[in-house]
């Protein structure tokens, strides 16, 4: 039934497709992926063995995703356009089979994508980068006590991010086959329990139908500059400040103790950054970030309170500073027609015991306006350790 419904959308878009028309310098494309991977968890946790029973569990060997996308490319006079004229953007779904249904689901994807060509080796031959973001639906989370649960899903819905790269290769005026090799990982944010994350490895190759000045012809024009050769003639170095606020809810163990404790409810997280940034080239940027975050589940083993029991613990309210950590992250940032992605690593200097260390952020950029901006980003602690998400608004400041 449900490969009935994918080839009926296929229908649909290559029927869209055939009839649109590039007379005002817009571009389409629909194409179908095939994605097999090797599945493994982001990270192994003590926390499980000491909460959950590890013998039922059934490991995942293998795992097979069927993508269809519909892709645009801006007219290369508009803004967005001129910025760079041979990337691709559109909203794409899959299906993931995992080989256990019954203990992980069989979730479905709906996500946004950008892709654009890295470098041109011919007119027909092309390495190119692409990326998805979005929600992944049907998981069936953990329960700790049937044989085929899992251990690594706490949740029905989860975030999907995925980073691929490759070969294109144009086969005609209207088609073109992409092969290369994708990452993908799906997390619930650490908004519920148990989170390590589940990540996959493995290939892709797909096929895209296009029309006019489409994916199969952005990809393979010398005259295209190529990306990380494209320069920014009218900038003149001059710094841009972002400021960014987010907020997300969180669960936390606690490890006072000789036994973690999953405390019950989420707390809340909130954060701001600001970040002078300098643009390097027409499509990336570069610079420093202040980074305040105040996490309402840091500071607690101060606040424990003698004698209460795992079954009944309770904690005095920690002061608002005592829960505050302030640090300094150096930012990079690739910037692309909508989208921009925002990479730092920095390291916590004011804080909580627990929050000195190392974290890493990546932030996924919505331009609303010129300056507007939505931000989805996540934070790690240590390259590893799960934190938290980071949903909020923009703005930058020229």
């Amino acid at each position: 039934m449900k490969s009935r419904y994918v080839f009926i959308l296929i229908l649909i878009l290559v029927s869209f497709t055939s009839r649109a028309s590039d007379s005002i310098g817009w571009g389409h494309s629909v194409g179908l992926d095939l994605r097999p991977a090797y599945p493994f968890s982001s990270y192994k946790d003590d926390i499980l063995s000491g909460i959950l029973d590890s013998g039922n569990a059934r490991e995942t060997k293998i795992a097979t995703s069927i993508h269809l996308q519909y892709g645009f490319s801006f007219p290369r006079d508009s803004r967005q356009g001129r910025l760079c004229p041979d990337a691709w953007q559109g909203i794409g779904t899959s299906v993931t089979f995992l080989g256990n249904p019954k203990g992980i689901g069989t979730p479905v994807s709906l996500y946004a994508f950008h892709g654009a060509p890295v470098w041109h080796f011919t007119d027909r031959l092309s390495l190119y980068y692409e990326w998805n973001f979005g929600a992944s639906f049907g998981w069936r989370p953990c329960n700790g006590e049937i044989s085929y649960s899992n251990l690594i899903v706490g949740s029905r819905v989860n975030a999907y991010i995925n980073l691929g790269a490759g070969i294109s290769c144009r086969l005609g005026d209207r088609w073109s086959l992409m092969a290369g090799l994708d990452l993908t990982h799906y997390s619930n944010g650490n908004t519920s329990f148990p989170n390590p994350g589940v990540n996959m490895a493995g290939l892709r190759v797909g096929i895209v139908r296009s029309l006019g000045r489409s994916r199969a012809d952005i990809m393979h024009v010398k005259e295209v500059s190529n990306l990380a050769m494209t320069t920014d003639s009218t900038s003149k170095r001059r710094p841009e400040f972002d400021l960014t606020v987010y907020g997300s809810l969180r669960k936390r163990v606690y490890r006072g103790g000789d036994t973690p404790i999953l405390l019950n409810g989420r707390f809340a997280v909130a954060g701001l950054d600001f970040a002078p940034m300098w643009r390097i080239t027409k499509n990336f940027r570069a610079g420093a970030s202040a980074d305040f975050q105040w996490d309402e589940s840091t500071d607690l083993k101060r606040h424990h309170v003698a004698g209460a029991t795992s079954d009944d613990i309770l904690f005095t309210r920690p002061g608002f500073f005592s829960q505050l950590c302030v640090g300094l992250s150096g930012r990079a940032e690739l910037v692309m027609p909508v989208f921009s992605v925002n990479l730092g690593i920095g390291y916590n200097v004011i804080g909580p015991k627990e929050t000195r260390a190392s974290y890493q952020l990546a932030n996924l950029k919505v331009r609303i306006t010129d300056a507007l901006f939505l931000n989805i980003g996540y934070q790690l602690l240590n390259f590893q350790k799960q934190n938290n998400l980071m949903l909020g608004l923009g703005y930058t400041f020229r």
